[in-house]
């Protein structure tokens, strides 16, 4: 029997379910060697029964922690996809914040209909075995991670800061063009998209292991930033991070 894949999204924007769908030739190559069982952005019919499980969206509700307990248990191996995911994503941005005064700037009037608890990546509910990183995910690392569950090997994923990967792409430093940049501490693994074409890195990926956050404090601070600009900087995708506190 193939091993049998499900997607599951909490809150997020389901972009990276959508970058899996654009994998396109890949997908077709892919599905020799899976059968996909639960996926909404494709699909209608669902299974309760799968081996794989990719979760996209981080933890914002009581019923979600649940939820994602009864995907663990049932799955042999769960996969986080994208920043909402991996470390929380931009919807940390609410824990900044009362959460009733959140709740009413959502839902108005029906504010009282919805609950809602800090919001939350995936491994803060269960045990995640691997990780897509990225707003949204790179398809490059997304099949490098399916291929490796399938030929049971470690995946070959970045560990170095995107600075690595913006000096082998030949870019001009973004802080050389008066910008400032997350990319000293950011995780690699996006062929540094947003560098490549004049944007700063926003820390999408998440920290790399053992940043340097007092040195990146540091550096934005010389250029300038405050205290709660540099805050801001670090609470857009890292907010569940020690960085951001």
């Amino acid at each position: 029997m193939k091993p049998r894949l499900a997607f599951f999204s909490f809150a997020c924007c389901e972009g990276c379910q959508l970058q899996v769908l654009n994998c396109e030739d890949e997908i077709l190559d892919l599905l020799v060697a899976v059968d996909i069982v639960n996926f909404r952005e494709a699909m209608t019919e669902k299974s309760e029964e799968y081996d794989i499980a990719f979760v996209e969206g981080s933890i914002t509700r009581e019923s979600e922690v649940q939820r994602l307990k009864e995907i663990r248990e049932r799955a042999k191996v769960l996969v986080a996809i994208g920043a909402c995911s991996c470390i929380g994503g931009v919807n940390m941005l609410k824990n900044f914040m009362p959460l009733n005064e959140v709740r009413k700037l959502v839902y108005g009037d029906k504010a009282e209909w919805f609950d809602t608890i800090p919001a939350m990546p995936a491994d803060k509910v269960v045990k995640v075995d691997h990780y897509v990183r990225g707003c949204p995910i790179s398809k490059k690392e997304f099949l490098e991670v399916v291929k490796s569950l399938l030929q049971g090997r470690k995946p070959n994923i970045a560990t170095y800061p995107v600075c690595v990967s913006c000096k082998l792409a030949e870019n001009v430093c973004v802080f050389d063009k008066g910008m400032v940049c997350l990319g000293p501490i950011t995780r690699a693994g996006c062929d540094p998209m947003c560098p490549s074409f004049g944007n700063k890195c926003l820390g999408c990926r998440g920290l790399v292991d053992n940043a340097n956050v007092n040195a990146e404090r540091d550096v934005l601070k010389e250029r300038g930033l405050t205290v709660e600009d540099i805050l801001k900087e670090f609470r857009l995708f890292a907010g569940y991070s020690d960085a951001a506190k």
